[in-house]
Formats: C-alpha cells, sequence, structure tokens
C-alpha cells in the first residue's frame, strides 16, 4: 500500500489566515498536536502544539507568527512502512503528503495507520494468535503455513521479531478460528517452541496435558 492510499481530507489544513484560536480548536476537535501549514497548496511546515504556548493572543494569524516550523512529509508513492517509521521516528500525530511537484495533496493520521495496522494484520476479525520462537536458520514459513494448513485452517497474517544479539525469532500467527488446541498439539509435534497463546476457545480443554503425558509415556 502506497501513502496515497491513505490520504484524509478529513483533517483540514492550516492556512496563515487562520487565527491561533482556530488552529488550537481544530487541535482539539480531532484530539491530534500537528497541523500542515499550507498557503495556496505550497506546503510551509508543521504547525506543533508546542509552538502555540507561548502565544497569548488568540486572535493572532498563523502568517503573523514566527514559528520554528519543520517540513517532514512523505510522498505520495511512498509505501506505509516509510509514513510509520516517519510518524514513529518523529513522534508526529500526523504527516503531511506531497506529490511530486510538491503540492500538498493532504495528510495522514496516526489514527489511520492504526486502522489500517488492524486491517492488515486481521487484528479485527475473530481468531486464535499462536506466538512461536524458533531459531532463525530453522525459519521455514511455508512448513509453520503446512502445518496450519493441514488441520483446515488459514494464517490471517503473520509477522517476525528479530532480538539483538540474539538467534532466535518470534512468529506471531494470527489464524481464522479461535479453536486452535490441535493446531498447538501440531507444532508440538514437530518440536516448535510455542511461546504464547491467545483467544483459544479450548484452552482448558486439557490438550496440552494429553499431549505431554504421551510425551512421556514414548519415553519410556
Amino acid at each position: 500500500m502506497y501513502a496515497h492510499e491513505l490520504i484524509s481530507d478529513a483533517i483540514p489544513p492550516v492556512r496563515t489566515t487562520d487565527t491561533i484560536h482556530k488552529i488550537i480548536d481544530r487541535m482539539t476537535e480531532f484530539r491530534i498536536n500537528h497541523l500542515p501549514l499550507v498557503d495556496d497548496n505550497q506546503y510551509i511546515g508543521l504547525i506543533s502544539d508546542y509552538d502555540l504556548l507561548d502565544v497569548h493572543d488568540h486572535s493572532l494569524l498563523a502568517g503573523k507568527l514566527i514559528l520554528s516550523l519543520y517540513r517532514p512529509f512523505v510522498s505520495e508513492e511512498q509505501h506505509i512502512y516509510d509514513v510509520i517509521r516517519l510518524l514513529f521516528e518523529q513522534k508526529l500525530s500526523l504527516i503531511p503528503v506531497l506529490d511530486s511537484n510538491r503540492k500538498y495533496k493532504g495528510s495522514i493520521s496516526i489514527n489511520a495507520i492504526i486502522e489500517h495496522l488492524a486491517t492488515i494484520t486481521s487484528a479485527k476479525d475473530p481468531g486464535g494468535i499462536i506466538v512461536l520462537e524458533v531459531d532463525n536458520r530453522n525459519n521455514s514459513l511455508s512448513h509453520i503455513a503446512q502445518i496450519v494448513e493441514s488441520d483446515n485452517a488459514q494464517i490471517l497474517s503473520s509477522f517476525v521479531q528479530s532480538f539483538p544479539d540474539s538467534t532466535r525469532l518470534e512468529i506471531t500467527l494470527k489464524l481464522n478460528r479461535t479453536e486452535i488446541s490441535s493446531i498447538i498439539a501440531s507444532f508440538l509435534r514437530y518440536d516448535y517452541h510455542v511461546k504464547a497463546t491467545f483467544n483459544d476457545s479450548k484452552s482448558d480443554d486439557g490438550t496440552f496435558d494429553r499431549y505431554d503425558q504421551l510425551m512421556n509415556y514414548l519415553d519410556i
């Protein structure tokens, strides 16, 4: 997904003719800490709520203020991961989007990013979650998917987390069903380390205990 697909005009930019009172009201209304300052579709910079702390005359116009504006932005063809990275690195509540001619196209708010992440990770859909801990040399996503699909289930989303100074990885799987005890047992049978599970509708059915008892019996 590209930045232009998440552009919203729901939050209007600040114009140089807008008063400080109007800017503060808009930040309060949309619960954001930043607003783009635009003049005739030319992006001037980003106004932060910190810029307005020492302004006592709220009837002043934005164009009359001496602001320490900085100009973070993304182009409309940048990937959504770049948008997320910039919002995180610069602690922004909103990021302006510009076209190839540096014209202001709109903005992407942190709330829009959260909604997008909820969609692509299937967080809004019901389903069990399995967290596996694996060695990065034995990280076979195809084998993991095969185990899940062999139990007539599907992986809705997955992501991998690495750790500094470690050869271990965490693989989080969001599945399309909440009854995942048999899938957990399959992972254990293939010697995967199941670190955690969530939303398992039959988590208390004793599957883990019976599986452990079986393994202990086979070891005798």
